[in-house]
């Protein structure tokens, strides 16, 4: 629509859409199976039962992925996946509570036999408002959306800053395969696998210009939130090697996700592949959304992950034309 925030929710989850119905578990965590794929969801309360032994509270969303080829959980057992972290603006303001996500009562709510969502209500410290929705595609592949409304003007320099992160268990190759230039090139792009030396340096890549200002305070405590690489991300995706499995993340161009990496984020030889979003131009009790693809395949090169995964690129970015 004219005049739209470009990054306005599309009435996907329940925070936004009330005609959407769903059920509150007992249970902290909901699991989901559909094609060669099992997704247990969790809120951030501890969990310990046979299909998360020793899971920690504080981390939310998936706590496990496996797949019939692959019954092992990528993600570090006690920690998570597509798991909210941090709520900012770019200020050392965070450094008060920097997860304040993982701090605040979480609320699981089953749509379907397909679809959880994770609610948090507003924040003590920025007053954000969001639901976040897993959803099982046919194949196996999780649809993320999540739709956030900032309920108070807290954010100072007029953008929200959201991280997610995910920890995977002992992959042999720690680093992470994208398309993208060097920062100072104009134009052209070529596959890079990305390495991290250590947490806080070289992990942050950006998407490739056009995209917003944003001012990153060195002191704060979210040093993944800036630790620049030398490259610039241009295809808004990118995929990681574990135990003979490819973990695949698609982004929206719309969204203008920054790729975000940690050799040690979730242990010793546990990197962390994560992802950050900037909402520039916020308004105080607008509703804004992110739409992203994790797909979870088994893995014999790189030509072959870029097949099985190009349908969900497609309909990620199909889908952005038609909402333009």
């Amino acid at each position: 629509e004219p005049g739209q925030h470009p990054l306005a929710a599309e009435g996907v989850t329940s925070l936004t859409n009330p005609a959407v119905k769903y059920l509150v578990p007992e249970e902290h965590y909901v699991v989901l199976k559909r094609g060669p794929v099992s997704a247990i969801i969790a809120d951030n309360a501890a969990i310990d039962v046979p299909e998360l032994p020793g899971h920690k509270g504080r981390y939310n969303g998936l706590a496990s992925l496996t797949h019939e080829k692959q019954p092992r959980n990528i993600f570090v057992p006690t920690y998570a996946g597509l798991n909210l972290e941090h709520i900012h603006d770019g200020t050392t303001r965070v450094n008060q509570q920097l997860f304040e996500p993982r701090e605040v009562p979480m609320e699981l709510r089953i749509v379907d036999d397909q679809t959880v969502e994770v609610y948090q209500g507003p924040t003590p410290m920025w007053k954000l408002e969001s639901c976040g929705r897993y959803h099982l595609l046919e194949d196996g592949t999780i649809e993320y959306t999540f739709e956030c409304i900032p309920r108070e003007e807290l954010f100072s320099q007029g953008f929200i800053g959201l991280f997610w992160a995910s920890y995977i268990q002992t992959p042999r190759e720690p680093g992470i395969h994208f398309l993208a230039r060097k920062k100072e090139e104009a134009k052209g792009e070529e596959w890079v696998y990305s390495i991290s030396p250590k947490h806080g340096v070289e992990g942050t890549h950006p998407p490739a210009p056009p995209r917003p200002e944003v001012k990153l305070d060195p002191d704060s405590r979210l040093v993944l939130g800036d630790g620049y690489s030398k490259y610039v991300h241009t295809a808004n995706w990118y995929y990681g090697v574990s135990n003979g499995m490819a973990y695949v993340a698609m982004f929206r161009p719309r969204d203008k996700v920054w790729i975000v990496q940690s050799p040690s984020g979730g242990g010793q030889d546990c990197p962390a592949w994560d992802f950050q979003w900037f909402i520039p131009n916020y308004k105080v009790g607008e509703a804004y959304g992110l739409t992203m693809r994790l797909a979870y395949v088994p893995y014999e090169s790189r030509d072959q992950v870029i097949r099985d995964t190009l349908p969900h690129r497609n309909a990620l970015w199909h889908r952005e034309a038609v909402s333009k």
